[in-house]
């Protein structure tokens, strides 16, 4: 990994998928890489029995040393000021991937992906939605067929009681970046 490589990532509210999406975010600023976190407005508000918001931002904080993008007017620049080589988007909810299929850029998640892809840079979905093969499947499908989008490779996470659950294989977002920025999509996609 190139120790110099700028990498926005933002966060949305998978909440039991946090701590383990930050400890990935701990590799890559380990590496070299400047990272920026931007957060949804659920993790940026909601606190949950996975910990508060504020802890969420806190640790976001530490890891990277900045402090989160979490406001539209905050992320807009992203794409015309052209500051990150890749956009990870992890963990990435089933209500994020379909307002990206749709065209919908209303949280500064989704703002964030839509000014970066202005500039014809990599963006990469890091998906963890219980409906991702039921209702988001759709999604899934129409994203992986849209230039300078790639998915890290994704499992089911219990197929006995959520069977329409899928999860990134988290340890996968470093190849699958690496992968992107050579306009790639890693392969297997759909791991067993």
């Amino acid at each position: 990994m190139n120790e110099n490589l700028r990498i926005g990532w933002a966060l949305c509210g998978s909440f039991c998928t946090i701590a383990a999406v930050c400890d990935e975010m701990e590799r890559f600023v380990a590496a070299g890489a400047q990272v920026t976190p931007i957060v949804s407005d659920n993790v940026a508000t909601v606190d949950t029995r996975f910990g508060t918001a504020q802890s969420v931002c806190a640790r976001l904080s530490t890891i990277t040393g900045k402090e989160p993008l979490c406001s539209l007017p905050a992320v807009e620049p992203i794409g015309p000021k052209g500051w990150f080589d890749v956009l990870v988007v992890a963990p990435c909810t089933g209500t994020t991937l379909g307002k990206l299929a749709n065209g919908i850029s209303n949280t500064p998640v989704t703002l964030a992906v839509k000014s970066h892809l202005r500039s014809g840079r990599p963006v990469v979905l890091a998906v963890a939605t219980n409906d991702a093969l039921g209702a988001s499947m759709r999604n899934i499908a129409l994203l992986k067929n849209t230039k300078h989008l790639f998915f890290v490779p994704m499992a089911q996470d219990d197929a006995t009681k959520k069977p329409n659950s899928l999860v990134a294989v988290w340890e996968q977002i470093a190849p699958t970046v690496s992968a992107a920025l050579a306009g790639t999509q890693i392969q297997p996609l759909w791991w067993v």
